[in-house]
Order: C-alpha cells, then sequence, then structure tokens
C-alpha cells in the first residue's frame, strides 16, 4: 500500500469525522437561529450548510482521485480536487453577499433576538468547529482540499465567537442591531476565505507555476547539474496540491551525450529532492552536435497511418527521433 494511499485513507477519515460534527452543529444554529430570530446565528448556520457541502465534494474528490488512469485520462482524476474546492470557494462568495443584504435590512430595523439561547447555542457550535478544525488542521499544509474545508471551519469558529460576544452584549444592553453587526463581520470573514481558495484553485486550472516557485530558479538548478548546456521548452504546473509537474527540452554538452540518461536522472532527483517535483518529462537534446543534417527533412504522416492495421505500410510520425526517457 502506498503511502499516497494512506494519506488519502486519513484525510478521507478526518473529513468523514469533521461532517458529523458539521451536520450537527447545523442543526442546532438553523433550529436555534429560527427560535431565537437571530440573523448571526442564521448567517453562521448558512455557513456550517455551505462547510458540509465543502466536506462532502472534498471526500467525494478524494474518492475519485483514487480513481486508475485512463486511455482518455491519463492523468486519472487528480484535478477533481482543484474543481470542488472552486465550487465551494464561489459558493461561499454568493453566500456572503446574501448575508450583507440581510444585514443591511436589519441595521435600519433591529429586531428583537432572544440573546441567552442565541449565546448557548453558538458556544456549542464553537466546540463544534474546534474539534472539527483540528482533526483536519493536520493535513491542511498538504492538500489544497483539506486546505479549503480547514478554511472554512476555521471561519465558521471566528464567526460563533462573534456571536458568543454578541449574545452576552444584547443580553445585558438590549442593543439588537448588534445582531446585524456580527452578520456583516461574518459575511467578511466568509467572503476574505473564500476569494484566498478561487485564487489558488484558478491559478493551478490555468496551468500557473506552483506558488512559492520560479521558472529563473528551477531552470538556473537544472542548468547546475552536471552534463547541461542549456534547458527551454521549460513548463511547471500542478496536477492537484500534492502533484507537481515539470516538462523541459534539455541541452546536453557534446562530451556527456553518451550519459545523457545519467544525468538527465540527476535531474530528476533534483526536482524531486529540493522542488518535490515527482512528475517530470524530460527530452534530451544536443543542440551543439555536428552529427546529422543542420535541416533536418521534415516528412507528414501518411493518412492511413492512422489506422492501426495499416501500420506496416506507413512512415514514422514526424520528429520521430526525439529521445523522451518517460
Amino acid at each position: 500500500m502506498t503511502a499516497e494511499h494512506h494519506l488519502d485513507k486519513s484525510i478521507a477519515g478526518r473529513f468523514k469525522y469533521a461532517i458529523i460534527l458539521t451536520a450537527l452543529t447545523l442543526v442546532a444554529e438553523v433550529i436555534g437561529g429560527i427560535w431565537t430570530n437571530s440573523l448571526a446565528l442564521l448567517s453562521d448556520a448558512a455557513h456550517v450548510f455551505l462547510d458540509l457541502f465543502a466536506l462532502f465534494l472534498s471526500l467525494g474528490a478524494i474518492k475519485l482521485s483514487s480513481y486508475p488512469v485512463s486511455e482518455t485520462r491519463t492523468f486519472g482524476w487528480h484535478r477533481t480536487e482543484v474543481f470542488a474546492s472552486l465550487i465551494n470557494g464561489v459558493s461561499v462568495f454568493l453566500i456572503s453577499i446574501g448575508i450583507f443584504y440581510e444585514a443591511w435590512g436589519r441595521l435600519f430595523q433591529p429586531e428583537e433576538v432572544k440573546s441567552l439561547p442565541m449565546f448557548v447555542i453558538a458556544f456549542i457550535g464553537l466546540v463544534m468547529n474546534l474539534v472539527a478544525a483540528s482533526a483536519l488542521h493536520s493535513h491542511s499544509h498538504d492538500d489544497l482540499n483539506v486546505h479549503s474545508a480547514f478554511l472554512h471551519v476555521i471561519g465558521d469558529a471566528a464567526a460563533s465567537v462573534g456571536v458568543i460576544v454578541g449574545g452576552l452584549i444584547m443580553y445585558f444592553t438590549g442593543w439588537f442591531v448588534l445582531d446585524a453587526i456580527i452578520s456583516v463581520g461574518i459575511g467578511f470573514v466568509i467572503f476574505w476565505g473564500s476569494w484566498r481558495v478561487i485564487r489558488e484553485a484558478v491559478h493551478i486550472l490555468l496551468e500557473g507555476v506552483p506558488r512559492g516557485m520560479t521558472i529563473a530558479e528551477v531552470s538556473d538548478a537544472i542548468r547546475n547539474v552536471e552534463g547541461v548546456n542549456d534547458v527551454h521548452h521549460l513548463n511547471i504546473w500542478t496536477i492537484c496540491s500534492h502533484i507537481l509537474a515539470l516538462s523541459a527540452h534539455i541541452d546536453i554538452i557534446p562530451e556527456y551525450k553518451v550519459e545523457q540518461a545519467e544525468v538527465l536522472r540527476r535531474i530528476e532527483e533534483l526536482l524531486f529532492d529540493r522542488y518535490h517535483i515527482s512528475h517530470t518529462t524530460l527530452q534530451a537534446e544536443c543542440t551543439m552536435c555536428i552529427e546529422g543534417p543542420v535541416i533536418k527533412e521534415m516528412r507528414h504522416r501518411p493518412r492511413a497511418a492512422r489506422h492501426p492495421h495499416k501500420h506496416e505500410h506507413g512512415h514514422g510520425p514526424c520528429g520521430h527521433d526525439h529521445h523522451h526517457p518517460h
């Protein structure tokens, strides 16, 4: 059983635990919000509902990412993790807009709130959120999807603290406009968390260079490998939060051409050890060599070569003499 399988199994177990706690919190806050007439508590309940939605999506993404690769999906289903994070972020963004809208009305027409029950229910919600957050925290830096869910739960815990403080103040002062003010605060917490998740998910979907890494830095590191003259056509991207990929053309020094496989192996080790890039495709070239014609003759592949049973009559594809180590 691979380390990656153990990681996914561990993450899935944490998600199931967090789902149970979040579902209990949701039921308590919906019933409590309606009973106490607290928009702040209902806003928190709306966020909890989205937490639950996010957790289910995340758990489903982990299950899908474990499916094997196929002829039509050579990267498997790993990207579903990123799509789930994007859906989570957009959904929370929309609910924050809804909270602002509802709170705006109550700012001008405050409604009475049963502040003591509101305080008790919010405190129960806080405890549930902190337990769920602690379950997710250990993997929140390893997996974008866990980080997304962790942000949801932490934001919800912060909202619960605001509701608790507001409940106490309203209990002693009767200043019920505070309920709407707290709702606005919850909305901003949700808005900021959703923006970060959306930004990261979109960055990955647009094949951006992984955070904390630059093309210049990686290319310089490759050039410093013994036997490498230069590197070009360099691409670095993220398949999912724990799988980084790289492709490049490596210009081998002529004297090292006979041991180019060893040069490529050293590059792969460097990329994995220093940058945690585990999926590499390196094409070795020797532009300084004088072997072969300066201008390569280009031949189009015959149409008949598209059919497997006619391969014996056709010619090879263009550029068939390139070396692909992987």
